[in-house]
Parts: structure tokens; sequence; C-alpha cells
């Protein structure tokens, strides 16, 4: 009996709009372009502006629909959707649901996965071992955050680095040799201190004590959390590369979390893998999370080619981390 894999059969991306530039943000923060293309990388980012009733459902449906402008399916065929947010529309309903019923897939189940930068690569996972289980043909897997409504305009070090978008891949069963091999996933919970949003949880709920002290803001100590994101990566691609007997010759593409350039740039470095080929947006599109990794596939997609040798690999609150090893299914 052939094995069965779970293949990448179609990726989409959806990015608000609105533009805010580094000059625009040094008009409400003491910064300037200079200082936040030197530390961040970012010249510009995405931000959804607010509207009644706009969420990151808006972006994933306007991701899907992207998707099937390139591939169409039929809705009905979708089995199971994985949202993977920090930032859903409600704390309930989730967002997988009200994305089916938009969308028409509305024979899937569904549901909501927080693991904050490292949520694509998470629902990866699960997507794929819903397939290999032989029980699921197709998967809708969906990453994005709007992390404009959880970034404190006020607060220097955090401001310019946050945007919104999302992006979303189509899972199919095949008993091909390419899609997902290997993946090697961690988390522990010692971020409380370094990188965290206090309010809007059962701990501090919504008051107007909580807004008061900004409690709904992400905050972030850089330093610290610059030095784990780049040991983590470093050491879990190594440890993927390793298992799959992979060199650095054989990896086609390296895809990073877009958090910082110096992370990505220190990645790549200390993998031997020269920067064109790993995957870089973060200069135009800011860090949007979950959302980082699929917008770079979907920024790259023409350029990828059927059996590529391509490792995802991400860093963020938690700590959630990982590497995904794959095998490029198409050319577009």
């Amino acid at each position: 009996m052939s094995k069965i894999h779970a293949v990448i059969t179609a990726v989409g991306g959806c990015i608000p709009e609105y533009v805010l530039t580094n000059d625009e943000i040094s008009t409400y923060v003491d910064t300037s372009d200079e200082w936040i293309l030197q530390r961040i990388g970012i010249r510009e980012r995405r931000i959804l502006k607010p509207e009644e009733g706009v969420g990151i459902t808006c972006l994933a449906e306007k991701a899907i629909e992207n998707l099937r402008s390139k591939k169409d399916f039929d809705p009905l065929e979708i089995e199971a959707i994985v949202f993977a947010t920090s930032t859903p529309d409600y704390i309930l309903p989730n967002s997988a649901s009200l994305i089916a019923y938009r969308t028409g897939m509305t024979r899937a189940f569904g549901f909501d996965l927080s693991a904050a930068c490292s949520g694509y690569i998470f629902a990866l996972e699960v997507a794929q071992s819903f397939i290999v289980s032989g029980k699921y043909k197709k998967v809708m897997v969906i990453a994005g955050d709007v992390l404009s409504t959880v970034t404190d305009t006020k607060d220097r070090n955090t401001c310019p680095i946050f945007s919104d978008g999302c992006g979303v891949a189509l899972l199919e069963a095949t008993e091909e040799e390419e899609g997902i091999v290997d993946s090697i996933l961690h988390m522990d919970g010692d971020s409380l201190e370094h990188l965290h949003m206090y309010g809007g949880g059962s701990v501090h709920p919504a008051s107007h004590e909580s807004v008061d002290r900004h409690l709904h803001f992400i905050h972030q100590d850089g330093k610290v959390v610059f030095k784990r994101a780049v040991t983590a990566m470093v050491n879990v691609c190594e440890e993927i590369m390793q298992r799959n007997n992979l060199s650095k010759d054989d990896v086609r593409w390296v895809v990073p979390h877009q958090a910082n350039l110096r992370i990505i740039e220190a990645v790549a470095r200390r993998l031997e893998i020269p920067i064109d080929k790993v995957m870089v947006n973060i200069d135009k599109y800011g860090n949007s999370s979950a959302a980082t990794i699929p917008l770079c596939l979907w920024d790259w997609e023409k350029r990828m080619r059927k059996g590529d040798k391509v490792i995802l690999t991400a860093f963020g609150a938690g700590y959630t981390w990982g590497a995904v090893y794959l095998k490029w299914g198409y050319d577009a």
C-alpha cells in the first residue's frame, strides 16, 4: 500500500490596502526611518483600518478568494479548517466557523489554533496529521493576525514592528513523494515575562483598570526575545536537516518567520545558507505574526518549483518554535 502524504497544492494571501510608513510612525513616537531600518529592517507595514465588523476573517476570506483565482475547488469538499490566529474576530464563536460559513466550506469541521508567530507551522502539523491518518483528503490551513488591534502606538519598542495580514494553504492527500516530510515543534512557558499581552483573558478580563494599565497591548523585551529566537530557530533547523540527511546545498528555500531582519540574517549566517535562498519580505509587510510564513510562500510562489526542498521555521510567544521540512508540490 502506498504511503499517504499531505501536500500544499495552492496558496493565497491578503494584505490590507493601507500602508503605514516609518515616517508616519515617527510623527507620534520618538523614532525615525533610519532607526527602524537599522534595528528591525522594516520600511513599511500593512494595517487593517478599523471598521465595524471587520477583523481577521475579512482578510482570510479575501485570501481564500485569491487562492481560488489560481486553483478553484468545491468548498463543500473541504473537510477540515485549521485557523491559526492570536487575534480572532471574537472570543467566541471561533474564526474557523465564521470563515466556513462565509466561504461555503460548510461541511468542514474546524477550530482556531493559538501559537502566536509559530501558528502556521503548528497548523501545518495538525493538518498533515489529519490527512496522513487517511480520514481527510482536503484541509484548509489559514494563518493570520491583525496585530494593529493589540499594538500600543505610543510604545516605541513595539509599534514599528507589528502589522496585519493573512495567508492560506490548501493541503491535499497524495501518494507522490512530495509534501510535508518532517516537522519538529517545541514550546515552553518561559515567555510570560518577556513577551505577553496580559489583558483580555480570564486572569485580567477587560475593565477600566485593565485598559488604563495598557494590559491589552503586546509587551516585549526585544533583547531577550532576539537571542532566544535566533538560538531556537538555528538549533531546530540544524536538527531537522540532520534528521533528514539534508546538506545546506540540498535546501532550496528557507522560510523564516519575519520578526526582525537581523534575526533572519543571523539564522541564515549560522546555518551557512546564502541569503538569496532565504525568503524575506519583512521590509514591506512587517511582522504579521502567524501570517508571515504563508505570505512569503504567496510572494515567492511563482519562483518555486515542484520538488524544491523547503524548510519553514518560526519562533513566537509561548515560547513556541519549530521547523517543517517539505517538498514543494507544484509549479505555479
